[in-house]
């Protein structure tokens, strides 16, 4: 008997729905946008922590006395004026934002792509289909 979330269904909630073609692309189509939904979400949450860090960095430069900094840019250190510093930061925390906005607006798409597949597929196939994560 075929289980749905971990239960098993009784005979009335049973779908014996032959999968088509189509039913199966839908059904791999909404995996494929479940793993890239789980990589856009890691992602942002990555992102938003490095923009906290670059942000923390930019005040630990407000509260300075003038002096050059070294700023790290990839594996190099320069040395670099508090000001060109802070320009840097301000600058990479916007571009992180940018970032971040057009992942968020991926993320948005997925959700509704699969809202309208589960909306087919569950039509289709009713509980004897799981596709929540």
């Amino acid at each position: 008997m075929p289980e749905a979330n971990g239960m098993i269904l009784s005979k009335e909630e049973e779908n014996d729905a032959e999968v088509r073609r189509e039913d199966q692309d839908a059904i791999n189509e909404f995996g494929r946008l479940n793993a890239r939904l789980d990589e856009v979400k890691r992602q942002i949450e990555s992102m938003k922590k490095t923009m906290e860090k670059i942000d923390d960095a930019s005040t630990e430069l407000m509260m300075g006395s003038g002096d050059n900094v070294m700023l790290r840019l990839g594996g190099a250190m320069f040395e670099t004026t508090e000001e060109e510093a802070t320009e840097y930061c301000e600058a990479e925390i916007e571009r992180q934002q940018e970032m971040i906005d057009k992942l968020v607006e991926e993320e948005s798409g997925i959700i509704e792509r699969q809202e309208a597949l589960k909306k087919i597929l569950y039509g289709r196939f009713g509980k004897s289909i799981n596709l929540e994560a």
